[in-house]
Order: structure tokens, then sequence, then C-alpha cells
């Protein structure tokens, strides 16, 4: 969004989050990330506002303002001929979905060179979650090098994707059921084992063990894992726990104190979990997802700043 509003000289903001998740987490936008660091860090590209202007707040309060889902995977060229029309004429525009709707390819380079920017710059989390997220790498690098694994298999994941290999017939019936239960999840139908086939499901924790075991970590590894509610609970994590023992979470080592105030908001529990996720000396991700996408562009974007530096000296 930062990217298109640059493109489109208009001035963005502050993003809301989508509330209606399975995960019901109440979290603003600034209760995971420092606003002002924001709005700062890209001053020099576009103007970003907290909040709109009281006329224009006006507007919103008597809902008229002009709500859209831009399509997804559009280039610079549909932004510019469809998309910057509509905000001439309203003034504003809400756009309702902004997840994937900037294609990934085929842009000019100072527009991807932007969208880096805010992911691994100008996106800088909450001094609070910093702070313990700190506390959390500090404890985990006491014990020597350890390996991050994000473990995708949650309720929410195993749903939306229709995968359901090694559930019980109870358990892929309720994640149907759920499914069905979010009007804005398009796909309904869906056959597990063919997607399965096809390489689009998380790796079970089982299959992870065997990757692991693949790769030659040993059972002495320390191994932090990066995730919610793991969908079977300590039933489904038997194998993993079996082979690696030295198995951690945040929940762990942080005391319930030092949680509490992160409980019941899944993205700032993410938030930590990010932090360490970077921090580690080896990532392993179960799905191709967002988050192991965007670990794997900070940790190169990191890689390379840390090269500029040694040349620069």
């Amino acid at each position: 969004m930062v990217t298109i509003a640059r493109h489109l000289n208009l001035t963005l903001v502050v993003p809301e989050l989508d509330k209606r998740s399975f995960w019901a987490d109440p979290s603003d936008f600034g209760d995971i990330f420092d606003v002002d660091h924001f709005i700062n860090s890209l001053r020099d590209e576009l103007m970003i506002v907290k909040e709109l202007p009281l006329k224009l707040q006006l507007i919103r309060t008597k809902k008229r303002l002009y709500s859209m889902s831009p399509v997804s995977w559009s280039n610079e060229t549909y932004y510019l001929k469809r998309i910057l029309p509509l905000a001439r004429k309203h003034k504003v525009i809400h756009f309702d979905k902004s997840d994937a709707r900037l294609a990934n390819n085929g842009l000019p380079v100072q527009l991807q060179m932007l969208r880096c920017r805010v992911n691994f710059d100008a996106l800088r989390f909450t001094p609070q979650i910093e702070a313990l997220g700190r506390q959390l790498i500090s404890t985990l690098q006491r014990s020597g090098q350890f390996v991050v694994l994000h473990l995708r298999y949650e309720m929410d994941m195993l749903s939306f994707s229709g995968c359901t290999h090694g559930c019980s017939t109870e358990e892929a019936e309720e994640l149907t059921r759920m499914r069905y239960a979010y009007p804005w999840w398009k796909e309904k139908e869906i056959g597990s084992e063919a997607k399965r086939l096809q390489g689009l499901c998380p790796l079970t924790p089982e299959e992870i063990t065997l990757v692991l075991k693949a790769l030659g970590f040993t059972k002495d590894t320390l191994i932090y894992i990066a995730s919610g509610e793991i969908y079977g609970g300590e039933r489904r994590l038997a194998v993993l726990k079996a082979a690696y023992p030295k198995l951690v979470r945040k929940e762990k080592i942080l005391s319930p104190d030092e949680l509490r105030p992160f409980q019941n908001h899944s993205t700032q529990m993410a938030a930590l979990d990010y932090m360490v996720s970077l921090a580690s000396d080896i990532f392993i991700p179960s799905y191709d997802g967002n988050m192991a996408r965007v670990v794997e562009g900070h940790r190169r974007s990191a890689s390379l700043d840390s090269v500029r530096n040694i040349n620069n000296h």
C-alpha cells in the first residue's frame, strides 16, 4: 500500500488491521508497530497520516466513503489507469482488502526497492515488543546455537488450505465447518490428498521431524517453535518431541507475567516469534507462506547490509 500510494502521489492513512480473523485479535497497527518511526522513515517518499483530516472523517461518518477491493496481483498501470481516477473523483479510497493486491514481479526497480524498504526498515515493532523479543533472543543465545522451526500447523491454516492429512474424521469435519463459517474464504470444497500431492499443504509435525533428521540435526539440537497453537496439541507434537527433546517455545522461556500483556493478541505474539526467527542461526519453515517469505527476505537484506558495511570500512 505504501508503494501504491507513492506511485500515485497519494497520502496514506496508517493502516487498519482485519479483526475478523479466526484469532479475533483486537490489536491495532500501533499496538504492533512503531507508528512514528513508520511515518518518519518514509517521509522522503510520501506523506503518511495517523488519521483522516476532520473534513474527510465526516464523509466517513456519513458512510459515503468509497470502498473497494483492488484486483489481486495488479501492476502499476492498473493503479494509474483505474485507481487514480477514482481517487481524484472520491478524494478518499478505502481498500477493504490489501493483501496480494500488487504484483510481485515485472514492476519498476524503484517500486520494488521501496517495497523492501518498507518491509525491512520502516516496519519496526513497538518498544515493548522489541524489548521482550531481545530478552527471548538473549536467553536462547546463552544456550548456544539454535534453530527456529516455523511450524505452520494451526487450525486456521489447515482449515483454509483444506489439508487434513493425519487428522481424525472428527477433526477433518471440524476444519471443514470452520472453512464454511468464513464467507470470504472463497474455496470451500477441497480434496485434501489431491492438494497434498500438489505440494500445497504445510508439512505435518511428523513430516518435519523426518526433514530435520534428513538434514542432519542431532537429538541435542535446540529448536524454538514459532507458531500459534498447534492443531491437535501435544498429541501431534509427540513424534517431534521424542526426536528433539530440546524443543522450546516462548511460553516455556518467558514467565506468565512477562507474556500477560501480549496474551490474546496473536499478532503481537507472532511479532516476538518473528524477531527470534530473524536472530536464529537457522530458520526452517514448514510452509512457504507469508512469514516464511518475509523472514527470508529480511535475512537476505540484513546480509547485504552487512556486506556493504564491511566494504565501506
